[in-house]
C-alpha cells in the first residue's frame, strides 16, 4: 500500500510520487541492479566532475545517497522497533563536507551503495506487517516506516535523473 498524505512531510513526496508501484521492497530489489549497472557505466575521471563550481561531484552525490539510504533505514529501524524518541534533522552539507568522498575511488562508492542496498532489501523484507504503520518523528516530521520506505527509493530515483540530466 503507498503511503497517504499524513505519513510524511509534504516535501517527502516528491521521493516517494517517483515510486509508481505499490510493491516498494521489489522497487527496492529492481533498482539495485538497474542503479549499480547504470552508476558502473561512469569512469572514474568523471566521477569527479562537477556541472558548476558550487555543485557536489559526482563522487561526493553517490556518497549523498549512501548516507541518506543509512539514514532513511535507521529512522525505519527507530520506528519499527517501537522507540518513541524523535530523532534529529540530517543536515546533507555537512555530511558530504565530513565525508572525504572524493578521496574514494567511484568503484568503492559502487561497491558501497550495493551492499546498503542489499542490507536496505533485507531489513524491509524482515518487517513484520504491523510495523510498515508505525511511525515516529525525525527533523521535526511524522513519517511512518512505510513512506521511509518509499522515500529510499525515490531518493536514488531523482539522484539518478539528476546525474543523467546534469552530470553526464
Amino acid at each position: 500500500m503507498r503511503p497517504a498524505p499524513s505519513e510524511a512531510a509534504p516535501y517527502y513526496f516528491n521521493y516517494i510520487d517517483r515510486v509508481e508501484s505499490d510493491d516498494v521492497v521489489q522497487v527496492l530489489t529492481t533498482q539495485l541492479d538497474e542503479a549499480v549497472a547504470f552508476l558502473g557505466s561512469v569512469s572514474e575521471e568523471k566521477s569527479l566532475h562537477r556541472y558548476a563550481p558550487d555543485k557536489w561531484s559526482l563522487r561526493q552525490l553517490l556518497n549523498h545517497i549512501n548516507d541518506t539510504e543509512r539514514l532513511f533505514v535507521f529512522r525505519a529501524l527507530w520506528f519499527a522497533r517501537g522507540f518513541e524518541e524523535p530523532l534529529p534533522s540530517f543536515d546533507q552539507n555537512v555530511a558530504v563536507s565530513g565525508s572525504g568522498a572524493d578521496a574514494v575511488s567511484w568503484s568503492d562508492l559502487v561497491k558501497e551503495f550495493r551492499s546498503i542496498r542489499q542490507s536496505t532489501i533485507a531489513f524491509f523484507q524482515s518487517l513484520p506487517d504491523g510495523a510498515w504503520d508505525k511511525a515516529g518523528i525525525a527533523s521535526d516530521n511524522r513519517f511512518t516506516v512505510r513512506a521511509l520506505a518509499y522515500i529510499a527509493a525515490g531518493h536514488v530515483t531523482h539522484h539518478i535523473d539528476v546525474i543523467s540530466a546534469h552530470y553526464l
